[in-house]
């Protein structure tokens, strides 16, 4: 009998997780575990840019129709921003009401070091709006790809795609080519996954090793909220938009869980994007929207991320006895709402986001500290939470656009089922 994907990264999710706790802090086995993970997240990352960059391509020349994608693009942005203010709302309410950060004994919590976040932290507080919009537009392609700056990829990729279409059949060898590039990193991807649980057997491995399953305990109410409120946002908020363009969330969460899963266990939403823009496609999704707005989501539409940080922030206040009035959060709401955009390829983002946001409403910087060792953990819930919020996305765009195929969607949904 064949076991599924899902059911291998499961079991090298609780093989990691075994093996982390009976070598806690024993740096040797660390030593042969991060080079696995490594390679894998490594793996992954070689074949996004080039998978994004063919499938735009591909897909914008299809449609070929500037004031389409104009009206795409904007709507896309409207709903991105919608959702994430939504996000951080809920995750102040949340804070607010179960006060996680109250009678938290900071004597009995081991300090993290956040000196790797630190450094990023200046770029991040000089990033507005309109740097962002600015940073759109690369000035040199060559360096975008190199740095991996999905937005000014994106922007390339998608005026590429209108010039292949403007010249008609001049273009159709290029476009052939790209096809043909598609549809060969699709084939890779496969191959790579094939290695996902070796990947999440030694990422888990690595972080279980050297946090120890003891590092939650004192943390263990912040986990909980924040796993509660997760789940909340997903099957309450994403759950109701989900129904207003008649699609069941649950449904989406089965035909996505081999993705979710290996999100969650890498807490890296770049391991499952290639196969993430594959499967809406099949659930009903044209090309052209799914290769335009998963990626975009990905620096714009962090629903997971933005709901912890709010959470984060009120927690460390509550820990310190700071209390925050409603104008404040109210303030750190609009400032989150700009700091939480297109910085998707900073490391921890989440933690330099906070980091960036914290001293607007006067709250300790110091207290990230505090949580520093546990960010892996929460880490991978917000991940997960990102995949299924722009998996959505794309399904409300396509609706949105009328190009969404139910026959399709629903031939789909039972062959996975």
């Amino acid at each position: 009998m064949r076991i599924s994907l899902a059911w291998q990264i499961l079991i090298g999710l609780a093989f990691g997780i075994l093996i982390g706790a009976l070598f806690y802090g024993n740096e040797t086995v660390q030593g042969y575990l991060q080079p696995i993970g490594d390679i894998f997240i490594r793996l992954i990352k070689m074949i996004v840019i080039p998978i994004v960059i063919s499938s735009l391509i591909v897909g914008v020349a299809s449609v070929g129709d500037i004031k389409q994608l104009g009206r795409l693009g904007g709507k896309t942005i409207l709903y991105f921003e919608i959702i994430t203010t939504i996000a951080i709302v809920v995750g102040l309410f949340v804070a607010n009401i179960f006060q996680p950060g109250a009678g938290v004994d900071m004597k009995t919590l081991s300090k993290g070091d956040i000196s790797s976040y630190v450094k990023t932290t200046e770029s991040v507080e000089s990033h507005g709006i309109a740097d962002t919009f600015i940073n759109i537009v690369p000035t040199n392609l060559f360096e975008s790809l190199a740095q991996g700056d999905m937005l000014a990829i994106i922007f390339f990729s998608v005026l590429f795609g209108l010039g292949i279409a403007a010249i008609g059949e001049r273009g159709k060898p290029v476009l052939a080519f790209f096809q043909g590039t598609a549809d060969a990193m699709f084939y890779i991807t496969n191959q790579i996954m094939k290695l996902a649980p070796f990947g999440v057997f030694a990422l888990i491995g690595v972080t279980v090793s050297k946090f120890g399953v003891e590092s939650l305990i004192p943390l263990s109410k912040l986990v909980l909220v924040v796993y509660g409120a997760m789940f909340f946002f997903v099957i309450v908020v994403l759950g109701a938009v989900a129904a207003m363009v008649k699609v069941n969330i649950i449904t989406l969460i089965k035909i996505l869980k081999d993705e979710l899963i290996l999100a969650y266990s890498t807490a890296s939403s770049e391991a499952v994007l290639p196969k993430l823009m594959e499967k809406m496609e099949k659930f009903g999704c044209p090309k052209a929207i799914t290769s335009f707005v998963i990626p975009t989501g990905y620096s714009f539409n962090l629903d997971g991320s933005t709901l912890y940080q709010a959470i984060a922030a009120l927690f460390i206040a509550q820990m310190y006895g700071i209390e925050i009035s409603i104008a404040e959060q109210i303030s750190l709401l609009l400032v989150l709402m700009v700091t939480s955009k297109g910085i998707a390829g900073v490391p921890g983002v989440s933690f330099v986001v906070l980091l960036a946001t914290l001293g607007t409403v006067g709250i300790p910087l110091e207290g990230l500290a505090f949580i520093a060792g546990i960010d892996r953990i929460l880490d991978m819930a917000r991940t997960a939470v990102n995949v299924v919020g722009n998996s959505l996305a794309a399904v409300v765009m396509s609706k949105w656009e009328g190009q969404y195929n139910p026959i399709k969607a629903e031939e789909y949904r039972r062959q996975v089922s």
